[in-house]
């Protein structure tokens, strides 16, 4: 109790926003439970192992997250599977996926920064440059966001889910059309009608299952990658204060107090 206590006096907007969260999602989770929802269950589970991850991480490697860095992972994990899956922000608002595709550059390269830091800190041997630190933020960063696009067609695939989400596409510039097989490009500027086993689907273009979608949530998390590895530059170069970038970089729990 003291310990909460403390860390209350300590840390509490994070204690607060987490608190929160984790209400919000109980309560979700006993609501879908009600409604024979098992899938939103099992969701509403992950998430609160989710939102816990931060906090193990801190105390079993010894890592100080800065609160402004780890407020903003627990609110984008509530974000990602509550509102988005459960209470379908991803189709009721298409820049919702976008967004957090961004933000999970923007972070991701924060995490790809900081684990070289925390190697430069630990060794008296070891001296990257600061165009290799954000070199290495920005491809770490983009790795992240590989992975994750596998991970989803792998979902779709196997599992007959829908993570990578139709677009419409009203035109279409293909070889495959060409009735002579000689690899000519085919124009087909506007597609009028589709359909699906003999069914039209009222859509008004070609349905794209997923291209469009990775490449624009790979594209998003390049420019959240950039952004951070620039931020990162400047710091490192003695180009910035770096008093907003501290915000996002993890040291070790005995370098200071938290952000």
């Amino acid at each position: 109790m003291a310990g909460l206590r403390k860390r209350l006096e300590k840390e509490p907007v994070l204690l607060f926003v987490y608190f929160l969260l984790r209400f919000s999602v109980i309560a979700v989770l006993v609501l879908q439970c009600l409604n024979g929802n098992y899938y939103n269950v099992f969701l509403c589970v992950l998430t609160l192992i989710l939102l816990t991850i931060p906090s193990i991480i801190e105390h079993r490697l010894k890592i100080e997250i800065p609160n402004t860095l780890e407020i903003i992972v627990i609110v984008m994990v509530f974000s990602a599977e509550i509102l988005g899956e459960i209470s379908s922000y991803y189709t009721k608002y298409p820049g919702w996926d976008t967004a957090l595709h961004t933000l999970t550059g923007f972070l991701t390269a924060a995490v790809g920064f900081s684990i070289v830091e925390l190697m430069n800190r630990s060794s008296r041997n070891l001296s990257l440059s600061p165009f290799f630190v954000c070199l290495f933020s920005f491809c770490f960063s983009m790795m992240i966001g590989v992975l994750w696009e596998f991970f989803e067609c792998m979902m779709d695939y196997f599992f007959f889910l829908d993570m990578q989400k139709d677009s419409i596409v009203s035109s279409i510039h293909s070889v495959t059309l060409d009735p002579e097989n000689l690899g000519r490009v085919v124009h087909v500027w506007d597609v009028e009608n589709v359909s699906v086993n003999g069914a039209p689907l009222p859509i008004g273009g070609y349905l794209d299952i997923g291209l469009y979608d990775t490449m624009k949530d790979l594209a998003v998390t390049f420019i959240g990658s950039v952004t951070y590895s620039l931020f990162g530059f400047f710091y490192l170069t003695g180009k910035s204060k770096g008093h907003f970038f501290r915000k996002f970089i993890l040291t070790w729990d005995d370098e200071g107090e938290k952000e």
